[in-house]
């Protein structure tokens, strides 16, 4: 995981054109904007920057920007080797990681207190730790059935679940019950991950983390040029969004 860098822009290609492209009649359509998020359900980082990110596009749309902006996530794992089906309390994993339990506590007080600037409730104490490829898998089915917003707020359900309600997101029933909670169909998603769909589709998602060089998450890549690391600041956000727009 990760958080706000002193130097958050990269940018990725020589590329100047963006979006426009012709409706083969008279003017210029624009495509959207397409950002998409590596990030993971367990990440609080990515929570963070999943708010701080929202709150920036909100502001521009304040601002009057009118602007088509797709946003897509992807999936990261930052513990692949989590058992599936074997819950534990995620401080005990923080602890094995990090040289103890006084230095876990110590870390998961600092971001849920950042979190709750935020507008977020972390429930460190009864987190779980949790194998996310079910979540992943689930992720892409929303994308890909009901669209970006759907799985946005799908992807905040599954957060919410975790942090806050200290629920087993590596568990169908929870993904399911996430679904349903939302309006969604918890029947034609535990279908689906009872088969075998969604696991090609994560893994392109972390073959292509790993073909962009993104080790941390969450990581924001703009069009493919611009890569934001990191849970940045909100004015952070909005700047280079105002940025990345105005490269026509």
């Amino acid at each position: 995981m990760t958080h706000a860098l002193a130097n958050p822009l990269v940018y990725q290609s020589g590329t100047e054109s963006r979006r426009s492209v012709s409706n083969r009649c008279h003017s210029p359509i624009v495509a959207p904007m397409r950002v998409e998020i590596w990030s993971d359900v367990v990440c609080p980082w990515c929570f963070i920057g999943k708010r701080r990110f929202d709150k920036a596009v909100a502001e521009l749309r304040l601002a009057g920007v009118t602007e088509p902006i797709e946003i897509v996530y992807k999936a990261f794992q930052l513990d692949p080797t989590a058992p599936v089906g074997d819950p534990q309390p995620v401080v005990d994993g923080y602890a094995k990681k990090f040289g103890g339990r006084e230095r876990a506590d110590q870390i998961l007080q600092h971001v849920t207190s950042v979190a709750a600037a935020d507008d977020i409730t972390f429930n460190m104490d009864i987190a779980l730790r949790a194998n996310t490829i079910l979540a992943h898998r689930s992720l892409h089915w929303a994308l890909t059935q009901h669209g970006p917003l759907v799985q946005a707020q799908f992807k905040e359900r599954v957060l919410s679940a975790y942090f806050t309600e200290g629920r087993d997101v590596g568990d169908a029933d929870t993904i399911a019950f996430c679904a349903n909670d939302i309006g969604l169909d918890a029947i034609a998603l535990r279908a689906w991950l009872d088969s075998d769909e969604g696991y090609s589709e994560v893994q392109a998602d972390l073959q292509g983390a790993a073909a962009r060089e993104i080790t941390a998450v969450p990581s924001f890549v703009i069009d493919d040029r611009f890569l934001i690391p990191g849970a940045q600041d909100v004015e952070v956000f909005v700047n280079v969004l105002q940025r990345a727009l105005t490269r026509t």
